[in-house]
């Protein structure tokens, strides 16, 4: 089909994590039609989910809606849908959306679907290990932190209690510091004094790696100050150990002291990511190659090799052993941006993506972090401070940086979670998927609707009000929180 004479460049962004999110408003001037493409509705602020999890944060305050984030910029088309498939040579996009499909053609193509949770071939350990990758992974935490203690306030039985009082964090980096942290701080300060039979400071909170050092990237100053915070705050931090094993009241670790075991009804994976299903696929109908974890091996200015046209950034990239950090993303999106804006305007393309490392930080309790910015290191409150300040520079919206301060006010300086809400269908949400599928698509959804409709007419029993479904494999409450 021949193109209009007058037709505009279209631009496709894949993901409205913090590279397309970029790339789009680095466009916001450009002549080009721009069609951004996500799987949800909003744009994540993923480094603070731990916050979410924890009773910090309302999930609002890090994932403002796209469409608000981008409502002054004319030249966007948002769509929700997951991309499931690239032609690149017809030059279309296929994307679905609860049984709508969709395809949407291109001229320049930037892919930035992120990442997801990596298992390392142990998927079956999600079952009772979630993640956090997604606002979903965040609330089931925060349903599962918060439910360990109230199930351990009514558990008679000690080994029974100590279970529920027990909490393993895996993966060491920052995800998991910060998480060990915050759990920690909530047994021994928020909760204290508010259970009749328990005492919530003598829950135990472990943080297992498989490195020889917590926070490995960050270097061995900063790494050792965090491990001295950490056993200030209680965590007891076990490395050099392997989880081999998870089930639903423990976990097995391979340790320098040989297997143990550790009883435990909450898991935390912070262990490891992977690239998603989507860059294989469009490594497969490039001809590209992809690495280890799966991600897509670029050029040096982010195409993928054999289409100039196509950009992979952030963690979707594998390009000079460049982190999977929110920086990488940014600039990554801002340069693919720019060298479509090169192209338009008729200038030399293919400059190389050069980084610039901006530096790492993470925080581990009230007024208590670790920064490595150049050659400074900074720890404590300095290190806290410089914090707060980079994450509220990049929380999107004044009235989330507003409402975060505000939280953050009365969790830090005070004792009290503002978000400590959690629901049955919080907890029981991964077991319901797997018993049902994926979001269901347009016609099976249509047929529960009408069964829900006609209820027991319809060959289903109905559920008694304030019960949970037997069919989600859960029959008491202890199960439903530890699930």
């Amino acid at each position: 089909m021949a193109e209009r004479a007058d037709a505009r460049h279209r631009v496709v962004i894949v993901g409205a994590g913090f590279g397309g999110l970029f790339a789009a408003k680095a466009l916001r001037k450009a002549p080009v039609d721009i069609t951004l493409i996500n799987g949800t509705s909003y744009h994540l602020f993923q480094p603070l989910l731990y916050q979410v999890a924890t009773g910090i944060l309302s999930e609002g305050e890090i994932a403002p809606p796209i469409r608000e984030i981008l409502k002054r910029q004319d030249n966007v088309d948002v769509r929700l849908g997951w991309v499931d498939d690239v032609d690149v040579e017809a030059k279309t996009v296929s994307a679905s959306a609860l049984g709508i499909d969709y395809t949407v053609p291109y001229d320049s193509l930037i892919v930035a679907a992120g990442a997801s949770q990596s298992y390392f071939g142990n998927d079956d350990f999600a079952e009772y290990a979630p993640g956090m990758k997604s606002i979903d992974d965040a609330l089931e935490l925060r349903a599962r932190i918060f439910g360990a203690f109230e199930l351990a306030d009514l558990a008679t039985d000690p080994a029974e209690i100590e279970r529920w009082l027990t909490f393993v964090v895996v993966g060491a980096g920052p995800t998991g510091v910060e998480m060990a942290g915050q759990i920690a701080e909530l047994a021994h300060r928020t909760l204290h004094g508010q259970y009749r039979h328990i005492d919530p400071r003598k829950a135990r909170v472990l943080l297992v790696d498989a490195l020889p050092a917590v926070l490995n990237t960050f270097g061995d100053e900063l790494s050792t100050r965090a491990l001295r915070q950490l056993h200030l705050l209680g965590v007891e931090v076990e490395l050099e150990s392997k989880v081999v094993g998870v089930d639903r009241t423990g976990i097995e670790v391979e340790t320098p002291r040989g297997r143990e075991r550790i009883e435990s009804m909450t898991k935390i994976w912070a262990a490891g990511v992977a690239a998603p299903a989507l860059s294989r696929k469009l490594a497969d109908a490039a001809g590209a190659s992809v690495d280890r974890a799966g991600r897509l091996e670029v050029n040096p200015d982010t195409t993928v090799p054999g289409h100039p046209e196509i950009y992979a950034i952030g963690d979707m990239m594998s390009l000079d052993r460049l982190p999977g950090v929110a920086q990488v993303a940014i600039q990554s999106g801002r340069h693919a941006a720019g060298q479509i804006k090169r192209r338009l305007a008729g200038k030399e393309t293919g400059q190389p993506f050069t980084y610039f490392d901006k530096g790492s930080m993470a925080t581990i309790s009230r007024f208590s972090a670790v920064a490595s910015v150049g050659r400074l290191r900074l720890s404590g409150f300095i290190g806290w401070l410089m914090w707060l300040a980079v994450h509220l520079l990049y929380l999107v919206g004044f009235k989330n940086r507003l409402t975060a301060v505000l939280h953050w006010f009365v969790s830090f300086i005070g004792t009290g979670r503002s978000e400590r809400v959690s629901t049955v269908q919080q907890a029981f949400a991964r077991a319901a998927m797997r018993e049902y599928g994926e979001p269901v698509v347009a016609g099976r959804a249509g047929e529960r609707a009408g069964e829900r409709a006609a209820g027991p007419a319809a060959g289903r029993e109905t559920e008694p009000a304030g019960r949970a479904p037997e069919s989600i494999g859960s029959p008491t409450a202890q199960e439903t929180a530890a699930r």
